[in-house]
């Protein structure tokens, strides 16, 4: 029976440790790996620009010794009017899985549904799976774990706070955060923050888990790693002057980092908008680890393929 990633609430605990202690084997040793996948093609289906995840999905499968296979939405049939289903139905009787960043959460569902290979989201409306896995694994290697610790590391040990939008990576990151129990902060605008009913049942789930509309100095004060992303995600252009005035006081800048915990590292996502959600002091910073962030997407993509295809 095929397996899909399309959100991480896909996962369990225990397969998600499973794929982190994996991470670290395939990046301690990457040559014991190097022709794990020969034979095995990867679709690349982007109908929203990319760097990242283009570049670490194709270099991943390329390290394992397969091949991948870029298709923009222009060049595909579906420009014209071909459905999701036969698109699928066809790329399954050409390639082992595949890999597709888009703009609608059903088009993923139903790329799923009508394949009979693997389906990876690698970007929707309301997910961002591979995101947040790949930065859990960069929190991992901060903590000092390896392939073996990650399977009894004490979870709620970890605190992460959110400042910015209720977007597809910040609601992965809560996801997740109800699978392993960690602490996991949301400083988001009122107007922007998720459904009431999503926040409730994180909240059900994780104990562990704050949300509010407002910077909490008293909350920021131990927490161990900062994260940010754009105010205004790929879609929501047209709001973006609104956005940077609601978000301005929601700046990760150098004020905001002293006032957490003394060892505290910033994260981000990427692409960045420089002087907006983030302040170049910060992002410059040896506090940083948003690069190791973007080149662990690799390491955990190479990982999941593994997983998916062998």
């Amino acid at each position: 029976m095929k397996r899909d990633l399309i959100e991480v609430t896909d996962l369990s605990k225990r397969q998600i440790l499973d794929l982190l202690s994996l991470t670290f084997k395939i990046k301690k040793t990457p040559r014991r790996f190097s022709q794990s996948l020969k034979g095995k093609i990867l679709a690349l289906i982007f109908k929203k620009p990319s760097t990242r995840t283009r570049v670490s999905f194709e270099a991943g499968m390329i390290q394992l010794g397969g091949a991948a296979i870029n298709l923009s939405s222009s060049g595909m049939q579906t420009s014209r009017g071909e459905s999701v289903k036969d698109t699928a139905k066809t790329l399954s009787g050409y390639v082992d899985a595949i890999m597709i960043r888009t703009t609608s959460d059903e088009e993923v569902f139903e790329l799923a549904r009508e394949s009979s290979v693997p389906v990876i989201n690698g970007l929707s409306k309301s997910y961002h799976p591979c995101q947040a896995l790949s930065d859990i694994f960069t929190v991992c290697e901060k903590k000092g774990l390896d392939e073996k610790s990650v399977y009894d590391f004490d979870w709620s040990s970890v605190k992460i706070v959110f400042v910015g939008d209720s977007n597809n990576v910040s609601r992965s990151l809560v996801n997740l955060s109800t699978i392993l129990k960690f602490e996991f902060g949301l400083m988001c605008p009122e107007r922007f923050l998720f459904d009431r009913s999503f926040l409730a049942e994180a909240k059900k789930k994780n104990p562990n888990f704050h949300f509010t509309s407002r910077i909490d100095r008293k909350y920021f004060s131990d927490a161990e790693f900062i994260y940010t992303d754009v105010w205004a995600s790929m879609g929501d252009e047209k709001e973006s002057a609104a956005r940077r005035r609601i978000f301005s006081k929601y700046q990760v800048n150098s004020r905001l980092v002293n006032m957490a915990a003394k060892n505290v590292s910033v994260m981000h996502c990427l692409p960045a908008m420089r002087g907006q959600e983030i302040t170049d002091e910060v992002m410059d910073s040896a506090k940083s680890i948003v690069f190791q962030q973007a080149e662990n997407r690799m390491h955990f993509q190479k990982a999941l393929l593994y997983r998916l295809l062998k």
